[in-house]
């Protein structure tokens, strides 16, 4: 009984995180609050990170054919100079280098985030504060630079943007649009890129915390965990190819309403002892 009543439990986050991996809403806070609200308690960092592959390997499906001209132009200008200013080989070079921040930061403060950044008080705080910044950019941004305009240093910019998602409620993908909307660049660039810049990070982490599965802070175990994984991965599939048709003519003001509204009632929530952070 036990077993099937986790894998339900995973099903439900599988869901959860699918469809708030792409969306600028941040599937960490949402993978920490409603397993809480539901009585369910923290399925833990490493659940969060390893299910989280799932939806990177949508990621790698639905642009599979960008990441394969990105890969194999890179690789072929490590060996022919002429082609290094090709927009392809420059790119594979900008997702490289937008990933370290986060990569670097990710294993310094490895204990940190897993104990102190779990705090849904923080959670509940990043979600109103960055969900506003993104309404503001969104907002200001002058919307005239598409994906070929990127430069190392917008790419630096981003990374480091993407590197504040270590803190739960931040966002990945919001966080990077953000940068990306206050440097000028179109809903659309801006959310490509963030999807692609998130594959090293997300993908890595989730190997990295794959050994605690059976242990550590992980209360589900393998079974529930692959459950999870494959229904994030099918449901954020969906999510990519509607949000991209989404941000083409509208803009992001529903998330960041849905982010303010989220954070306050979690706030309220633990005000009123419903929530234990």
């Amino acid at each position: 009984m036990r077993v099937v009543v986790d894998l339900l439990k995973a099903v439900v986050l599988g869901l959860i995180q699918g469809l708030t991996e792409f969306l600028p809403i941040s599937s960490s806070a949402h993978l920490r609050i409603y397993p809480e609200l539901f009585g369910w308690g923290d399925p833990g960092a490493a659940f969060t990170a390893v299910i989280q592959i799932g939806t990177e390997l949508a990621v790698l499906v639905f642009f599979r054919k960008d990441i394969w001209r990105i890969g194999s132009m890179w690789v072929r200008s490590l060996a022919k100079p002429e082609l290094r200013g090709h927009l392809d080989a420059r790119m594979g070079w900008f997702i490289i280098i937008g990933s370290l921040p986060i990569v670097v930061l990710g294993i310094l403060l490895k204990d940190v985030i897993e104990r102190d950044f779990r705090n849904l008080w923080l959670i509940a705080t990043t979600l109103v504060v960055l969900g506003l910044v993104l309404g503001i950019a969104d907002r200001v941004s002058r919307d005239n630079l598409t994906i070929k305009n990127i430069s190392l240093r917008d790419a630096v910019l981003m990374g480091l943007a993407q590197a504040l998602a270590l803190v739960p409620g931040v966002s990945r993908s919001g966080a990077t649009i953000s940068m990306g909307r206050f440097l000028g660049y179109e809903r659309e660039a801006a959310t490509r890129y963030a999807f692609l810049l998130a594959i090293p990070a997300v993908v890595g982490a989730g190997l990295f915390e794959l050994k605690e599965i059976p242990n550590g802070d992980n209360s589900y175990g393998w079974g529930p965990t692959v459950t999870a994984t494959i229904v994030s991965f099918v449901v954020g599939y969906a999510a990519i190819a509607w949000l991209l048709r989404y941000i083409s003519t509208r803009s992001y003001t529903p998330f960041v309403i849905y982010r303010v509204a989220l954070g306050l009632a979690t706030m309220a929530l633990l005000a009123a002892g419903v929530l234990v952070s």
